[in-house]
């Protein structure tokens, strides 16, 4: 390897480092409380190093929520999916889950924690709506095909609405997993079959014919 090589390298590892004491930092702090200096004490750099890496929170903030949301979307992009749109939508739910559980600072990041207002004017255009780039748009699109496909009934036509309701099913299943999963209140079942039951009943409640 190279010195140039090493360079980028070691620049590439203090970007991660910065990257995941930050995602901590807002985690347990919340956006408003963080500071470049804190971010900074939690790994022992200088604020200036941090700096030199980003131009201010929103910077940070910004460039965290790209990388996770990336991470995401490219779950979907690198796996072997169905061409199907209902097995699609199966496999689907089941990345995403997959995803939260592995990753679970991430998706609190990206998805049980407030975001600045002014995050949402800064969404770049290449990326929202984009099925290839956005894990949303991905869901959505699948969901259009299977609409088109007539495999639906009828009175399920809105590609939002079904697309919201699957992620707030698959959201909840995370969500419980993430807050509960060390609970011995409850005799959990399997995380597999917990999942393959909320999806079939949700899909088959919606299909002309079932499966």
């Amino acid at each position: 390897m190279g010195v140039k090589e090493r360079r980028e390298r070691e620049k590439s590892e203090v970007r991660d480092k910065i990257l995941d004491a930050a995602r901590e930092l807002f985690l347990s702090e919340g956006y408003e409380g963080v500071s470049m200096r804190k971010v900074a004490d939690k790994i022992e750099y200088t604020p200036t190093t941090i700096y030199s890496y980003f131009v201010d929170k929103e910077d940070l903030f910004r460039q965290l929520c790209h990388e996770d949301f990336g991470k995401l979307a490219e779950v979907f992009q690198s796996a072997s999916i169905s061409e199907d749109p209902v097995e699609r939508l199966k496999q689907i739910g089941k990345l995403y889950i997959d995803f939260g559980v592995r990753f679970p600072n991430h998706y609190k990041l990206m998805f049980m924690t407030p975001h600045p207002a002014a995050e949402l004017d800064d969404v770049d255009c290449e990326v929202r709506g984009n099925p290839e780039k956005d894990a949303y748009a991905f869901l959505k699109h699948t969901v259009q095909r299977a609409i088109d496909a007539a495999m639906f009934r009828e009175e399920f036509h809105d590609a939002e609405l079904i697309a919201q309701t699957l992620w707030a099913a698959v959201h909840g299943v995370i969500a419980l997993h993430i807050a509960k999963s060390h609970d011995q209140w409850v005799e959990w079942r399997a995380m597999e079959q917990r999942v393959d039951f909320m999806l079939d009943a949700i899909l088959h409640g919606m299909l002309r014919e079932r499966r």
